[in-house]
């Protein structure tokens, strides 16, 4: 009954609000204040999103045993969870769960032997039930890997907040671990339980779906549920001790089976690394058991990169669901009735923009979460810290013209139907373009998108300055913002020449008329950071000199291209048969250096 009233007065409450808001002396009725008390305690549960504010500087510091620490760097893959006392912004969250996570960012940084920077993922229940930080469940500290602005993740999920994407919440924050200077990182509310609630009124199902390709285990590899992987024992609200309980997700799940077929070849439609950063030397499609939303059967385990990865605890029925609206949306009818489309296109608009292509809309076919209600579908955003074209991206010409109508990589757009289907479907194609064009008014033109990166800048700068573990000096910091800003410029260019018929907006149209695109000769990719990350202490920096992916036979072409160059300098035809086969503008660099300096030694 009291929620009836509640809805009942929502309108009335909303007005007396509004007229007190324009200065009228009147006061909200006692009836009024009683009928809000619920609507108030509700926010009053979750009240962690008034403490991560993106415009401030959060303060995160770990106390836990220095063998414990020591542990969790030396084995940060096992993704084991440590106990911790974390506290928040002065919050204090006795016998937390912290651990390393990530994918290839982690792999990457077990394997370089100069850093220890991880990211982290902080599970406050993982030991007491049912704790949390104000109400969240899992915060997560990203470490801005292979970022040199420490801005792209923040820029991306703030351009999907501003067009209307329910992004998770983030904050910069600076870390310390056992009360010396960890790092400087950026927090992020994990996708999970807590997301639900504020942002969904606890509606639907949350799934992330991953074959994780990318090295590394996933989140809940074989079926291994958050809270299974633990090196200490948990402990009940009482002090007692507990036995595991299974997280999120279903019970005794195999690992993700990597998608058939040779490594290399083309994909059922012929395509293969065709697009704008795909020429990787035929990468495979990973995409495979359901995380290309593409509709095979009723199986569920046909879907089991969906399924093995819930968030939620999900069961039978809600994954059939989960199929049905997939084969509606492959069959492009009634739309409405399986998609939840004006969200997916503002989600797709702000991803277009950014240029993530470790993401859906490439071969990886990943970083995406998959949100279901009531058997409609759409994305959430997840993991940009690659955007702004620092992923499987041959040269900035590419990345700034980006087609924003086939906005894909190395696979087609009918190998990505939740993308593919709706901008077949005029009308939903010219929503798509006005979200657009709202974005490049609203977030870049006239020199908005300058001026929120001196705003970013203005923020973290000394603390960039100040980060003891950073993966760039501040001095490649500076100078990657320099880049960020003429990209976005150019980006805001060519999207709006796109919009307007100036610019060819499809992959195929800018192939066959390359002359009308945005000359991007001025932007350094490299100086913002690509994927292979950077090195400590103002070390060169930079991804490795073979493209990951590029089979023998391209690479042996690529030699012989570049031992064939005169004095080390290229001619035109020749880097652009370097481009073509999938060498980026930074590797033809590095490997004319290392076959300069192969040549001296002899």
């Amino acid at each position: 009954m009291k929620k009836i009233i509640l809805f009942a007065f929502v309108p009335l409450l909303l007005c007396l609000c509004s007229i007190t808001a324009l200065g009228f002396p009147w006061q909200t009725p006692k009836w009024a204040e009683a009928a809000s008390s619920e609507a108030v305690g509700a926010a009053a549960a979750l009240s962690y999103a008034d403490e991560i504010d993106q415009t401030k500087i959060m303060t995160i510091e770990i106390s836990v045993n220095d063998s414990d620490w020591q542990y969790l760097l030396d084995n940060a893959t096992d993704k084991e969870y440590i106990q911790a006392d974390v506290t928040i912004n002065g919050t204090l969250i006795k016998n937390a769960g912290i651990r390393a996570k990530g994918n290839s960012s982690l792999s990457s940084i077990a394997r370089d032997e100069t850093t220890d920077r991880y990211s982290f993922k902080i599970k406050f229940d993982e030991y007491v039930d049912g704790q949390t930080w104000m109400g969240l469940d899992k915060l997560v500290l990203n470490g801005n890997y292979a970022d040199a602005t420490s801005m792209k993740e923040y820029l991306s999920y703030d351009i999907m907040r501003y067009i209307g994407v329910d992004a998770p919440l983030f904050a910069y924050a600076d870390i310390r671990v056992n009360g010396k200077n960890w790092g400087f990182y950026l927090a992020i509310e994990d996708l999970d339980g807590s997301y639900k609630e504020r942002a969904k009124n606890d509606d639907g199902e949350l799934y992330k779906p991953d074959n994780d390709m990318g090295g590394g285990q996933p989140d809940n590899y074989g079926g291994q549920k958050e809270g299974e992987s633990r090196r200490f024992a948990p402990v009940a609200s009482d002090g007692t001790e507990k036995l595991p309980q299974a997280g999120a997700g279903n019970a005794d799940k195999m690992p993700p089976t990597p998608p058939s077929g040779p490594v290399g070849e083309e994909s059922e439609t012929g395509r293969r690394n065709d697009g704008p950063g795909a020429g990787r030397g035929g990468m495979p499609n990973m995409a495979g058991n359901g995380v290309s939303l593409v509709y095979t059967d009723d199986n569920e385990s046909s879907y089991s990169a969906i399924f093995d990865n819930a968030k939620t605890k999900t069961d039978t029925k809600d994954h059939q669901r989960v199929i049905a609206a997939l084969k509606g949306l492959n069959e492009g009818k009634d739309l409405e009735k399986y998609v939840d489309v004006d969200a997916t296109l503002r989600y797709f608009a702000a991803h277009t923009v950014v240029v993530n292509l470790d993401s859906y809309i490439s071969n990886m076919g990943h970083n995406y979460l998959l949100y279901e209600n009531d058997g409609r579908i759409s994305m959430l955003p997840w993991d940009y810290n690659l955007a702004f074209g620092a992923f499987q991206s041959r040269n900035a010409r590419d990345v700034v013209n980006f087609p924003i109508d086939t906005p894909v990589s190395g696979v087609s757009m009918d190998e990505r139907p939740l993308l593919g289907k709706l901008l077949e479907v005029p009308e939903y194609l010219e929503k798509y373009h006005e979200y657009l064009q709202e974005i490049i008014e609203g977030y870049f033109a006239n020199d908005k998108f300058e001026q929120k990166v001196d705003e970013v800048n203005t923020l973290i700068s000394e603390h960039i300055k100040n980060d003891p573990s950073a993966s760039y000096s501040y001095e490649e910091y500076q100078k990657a913002m320099v880049e960020l800003k003429k990209f976005g410029t150019l980006r805001s260019q060519s999207i709006q020449g796109q919009l307007g018929g100036t610019i060819p907006s499809t992959t195929e149209g800018q192939k066959a008329d390359p002359g009308k695109l945005v000359d991007a000769s001025t932007v350094n990719l490299s100086a913002m950071g690509t994927q292979g990350g950077g090195a400590p202490n103002g070390q060169p920096t930079g991804g490795g000199i073979i493209p990951e992916g590029i089979n023998q036979e391209a690479l042996r072409s690529a030699m012989e291209i570049i031992q064939s160059a005169e004095n080390g300098q290229l001619t035109e035809d020749q880097r652009t048969k370097l481009l073509d086969l999938g060498i980026s503008d930074e590797q033809i660099t590095q490997m004319l250096k290392m076959s300069q300096g192969s040549r001296a030694t002899h």
